[in-house]
């Protein structure tokens, strides 16, 4: 195992050819198997391999259904988005009518919200490394899984069909009364979202069912990776607060096809009762949307610092924290609303509670790295991007709970900037640097870390060029959602437009680097980064049908990499993942060996699973 300096990783020797257990051989692996024999070839062969994934039970192959799912629904609200801002370039209309801009940006905030955010990491990463992560062959419910993913391809079908039909231009919130008087297609989208509601649901069921029953030997819930507490505690929430958004997208259809009264003024009800059903369920769901991008963050963090995650039982417990806190918060919303003065105050300083279980994750995240060495890869720029833009979000976050400065803020474009910085600057980001981290698992190729890297930082530009500036824009009055402004916001209005365009712009480096690595990227190694957890250390890239060769057994933590890795030189302060580096000691970034977790390796880590781990090692 050769090293080098810290500031240029980069492996100097080749490694040695790996040897396949029969069965296991690169050719054996989920995107393969199972699938039409290889002497079938042209159009006789497309039919039975389509067959084989619209019919699949394996979670990988479902992890890759949502991944593309989801990636168009993203780029299509992207789309959305720039045309958004592309219109606000100048005041007045340019290329969209009023009605035109309003349906645009509904169409942005819902396909954003409801079609990506919340199901991306939970579909596409979760269930593709779940299993694995836990060492089991699948999750507990496989065909259910299936299921719910087809439940929400139904679901945004209606969503397609909504926009196609009309769109509707209420935002995303759908607020009363005007979502019952209004003559766009407010029914078939708040079904869609009835209906994608149930495969989160079914989703977090099935999560929490297999972290419960299905661990492997030895994998305690002191071992479990930061990734799976945070899927675990997203899981709750979801199965608890969905519920009550899709009863409210009843009441609201029932309000309009029956003429009940219930939210409508008119007909005897009150639109306040609307803003707390949606907020109960809306405000959980920000933790829906940004939990999982807590738990790729702490993986990235404890892979690229070389280090043992700092706090790791803080860390998985204040998940657990969050979500339950999570559902006291919502109605820092409707500070506005007319809610009563001691309500506001409580729900204010409820909220100011929930900053401390997010400031620990930060916390412990910087201090993983402060004790660590840290490893300048693509995952880990987007880690610290994720970093950086998350704490602004968060910080602008408590700004927007305090009463006397979100009367002051409140429906400006302050809002809108704190909302991006927490969703798209952390699950977003989160997500990418996940997609870099695992893609090799996933597809058996490397990205080029050049535009990798290129991409980072063009992403990382582009984005505070447009919402840092929206801050500003907020802050001196500025209203979200209006199509033309007053002339003094013009030139910010100006910056914030062209930064969108560096914004996409890095996103389709992005993109065009995942679509290049399938075709040219160089093969990948078992476990290109040395990361410790079980996808890397007992799986080969891309796994095999069945994940597994043999059960695994856990005998460690899942960032104890002085324990995994003693005997191939990482042994050094930092390096091992001891918690003991400081900055006399710290030696230079390990170089991982990428034949670490293939097949071979399998062969001297595993065995049948029957065996109890050492007690010192627990």
């Amino acid at each position: 195992m050769s090293t080098t300096t810290a500031a240029a990783p980069v492996r100097t020797q080749s490694a040695p050819a790996p040897k396949h257990p029969p069965g296991h051989e690169p050719v054996h692996n989920y995107l393969l198997e199972p699938g039409p024999s290889p002497d079938v070839r042209g159009l006789a062969r497309v039919w039975p391999t389509v067959k084989a994934w619209v019919t699949t039970v394996d979670h990988k192959r479902i992890g890759v259904m949502y991944l593309f799912a989801v990636s168009f629904f993203f780029a299509v609200a992207g789309i959305a988005a720039l045309l958004v801002r592309a219109e606000l370039m100048n005041p007045g209309s340019d290329f969209l009518t009023a009605d035109e801009y309003n349906r645009m940006f509904t169409l942005h905030g819902v396909m954003m919200v409801f079609l990506f955010i919340v199901p991306s990491i939970p579909g596409s990463l979760g269930n593709f490394v779940l299993p694995i992560m836990l060492g089991v062959k699948d999750v507990a419910f496989p065909k259910l899984n299936l299921a719910s993913f087809y439940v929400f391809i139904a679901g945004a079908s209606i969503a397609v069909y909504a926009i196609l039909s009309g769109g509707i231009d209420t935002g995303w919130t759908f607020y009363t009364p005007y979502s019952d008087e209004t003559n766009t297609a407010v029914l078939p989208m708040t079904m869609a979202v009835f209906v994608a509601g149930f495969a989160s649901i079914l989703t977090g069921i099935n999560f929490i069912v297999t972290i419960h029953k299905m661990r492997a030997p030895g994998l305690t819930w002191n071992r479990l990776p930061l990734f799976i507490w945070a899927l675990y505690a997203v899981s709750i929430v979801q199965v608890l607060a969905t519920p009550v958004v899709g009863i409210t997208m009843i009441l609201l259809a029932m309000e309009r096809l029956l003429n009940i009264g219930i939210f409508d003024p008119a007909l005897g009800g009150d639109p306040v009762l609307f803003q707390h059903f949606f907020w109960f369920y809306s405000h959980p769901a920000v933790y829906i949307m940004i939990l999982p991008a807590f738990g790729v963050i702490s993986e990235l963090m404890g892979t690229f610092s070389r280090q043992k995650v700092f706090g790791y039982r803080a860390i998985a417990l204040s998940s657990v924290a969050i979500a339950m806190l999570g559902f006291l918060v919502w109605g820092h919303h409707m500070f506005v609303s007319g809610q009563s003065p001691l309500s506001s105050i409580v729900f204010s300083l409820i909220t100011f509670l929930i900053g401390v279980p997010s400031g620990i994750k930060v916390l412990n995240w910087v201090w993983t790295m402060y004790r660590g060495s840290v490893w300048l890869t693509t995952p880990m720029l987007y880690a610290l991007s994720f970093l950086f833009l998350f704490t602004i979000g968060g910080l602008t976050g408590i700004m927007v709970g305090t009463l006397a400065v979100d009367v002051h803020l409140h429906d400006t474009y302050f809002v809108v900037a704190h909302f991006h910085y927490v969703m798209m600057g952390g699950t977003v980001m989160a997500m990418i640097g996940g997609l870099f981290y695992w893609w090799p698992k996933m597809f058996g190729r490397m990205m080029s870390e050049t535009w990798g890297r290129i991409s980072a930082g063009v992403v990382f530009f582009g984005f505070n060029m447009t919402f840092f500036t929206q801050f500003i824009l907020g802050s001196q009055g500025m209203p979200r959602r209006y199509f033309t402004y007053l002339p003094e916001y013009h030139d910010l209005h100006q910056v914030s437009t062209i930064g969108s365009w560096f914004l996409g712009l890095g996103l389709l480096l992005v993109l065009g680097n995942m679509i290049w690595s399938l075709f040219k990227g160089k093969p990948a190694p078992g476990n290109p980064w040395g990361a410790a957890t079980l996808e890397w250390t007992h799986a080969t890239s891309p796994p095999d049908h069945h994940n597994f060769h043999r059960t695994p057994l856990v005998t460690h933590g899942p960032y104890d990499y002085g324990v995994l890795f003693s005997g191939d030189g990482y042994s050094g302060d930092g390096a091992g993942g001891d918690g003991s580096g400081g900055d006399g000691s710290r030696g230079p970034a390990p170089i991982p060996n990428p034949e670490l977790g293939a097949p071979q390796e399998m062969e001297k880590s595993i065995d049948l699973g029957l065996a109890q781990p050492k007690p010192s090692r627990d």
